[in-house]
């Protein structure tokens, strides 16, 4: 491994050629990934749930002349595997292959006592943090393995290695997202996919603000300060890392 992927640099061929697809691409830390991968070269794949987001960065990257992405709206919530196997599909057809996999989209939730947790609420947070991102790894598999070299990076937390009070599902399905990287990562060792973790930290975003509204948010760094990271693990410069769990910060 680089001895240290936060000082990683990184220019405008870093990921050249390559076809990334980004969750949660239209706000916080996987919108600015998805900028900084286009900047490095990247043919970028942007889902999320919300359209108007999502054409917001995809005409920021346009604009800075990156490589034209791709949209795909999908609210990870309701998908089912027809839909992942239909985008995979599509991916293959049009872009032959698919070297990186950023799953950043995840849903937070109300923090609450144990006592209080809400089981609708439990069963979202499941869906979209641990099951969506199950089966949409799965059904991409055909296409990763289409690539030379692929990256699958998921997207931890603190609380998703050491539970914390009132963190109930986020945290738990952050433990399990730790999981499912390193049943992964065991399973494709030697192979040309290479499976890691990334936990950001706190960060300035919206998700953070609504966990701690009293926070002074200028304290926190960027989403653009943690882009070392992300990019590293996208990069040939980390084939043969695989298994890691790392802290951009």
């Amino acid at each position: 491994m680089h001895n240290d992927p936060k000082k990683y640099e990184f220019g405008a061929t870093t990921l050249a050629d390559k076809t990334i697809l980004v969750t949660g691409g239209g706000d916080g830390i996987g919108r600015e990934a998805a900028k900084t991968f286009a900047a490095c070269g990247a043919t970028v794949i942007l889902l999320g749930r919300t359209v108007k987001k999502l054409e917001a960065v995809y005409d920021e990257i346009v604009a800075a002349g990156g490589p034209e992405p791709a949209i795909v709206p999908l609210d990870m919530k309701g998908a089912t595997k027809s839909h992942y196997q239909a985008m995979t599909a599509t991916i293959i057809e049009q872009f032959g292959k698919l070297d990186g996999l950023l799953q950043n989209a995840s849903l937070l939730g109300v923090l609450s006592p144990f006592e209080h947790i809400d089981h609708d609420s439990w069963n979202d947070i499941m869906k979209v943090n641990v099951t969506a991102q199950f089966m949409m790894t799965q059904a991409l598999m055909p296409a990763l393995k289409k690539a030379s070299q692929a990256s699958v990076v998921f997207t931890s937390s603190g609380v998703g290695r050491q539970g914390r009070a009132f963190w109930g599902p986020y945290a738990v399905s952050k433990f399990a997202t730790e999981g499912l990287a390193q049943v992964m990562a065991d399973e494709y060792d030697g192979t040309n996919v290479r499976v890691n973790v990334i936990n950001p930290g706190a960060t300035r975003t919206t998700m953070r603000s609504k966990a701690y509204p009293a926070e002074d948010a200028n304290k926190l760094k960027t989403p653009a300060e943690l882009m070392p990271t992300y990019v590293y693990f996208m990069s040939d410069d980390s084939i043969g890392v695989n298994n890691q769990s790392v802290n951009a910060q």
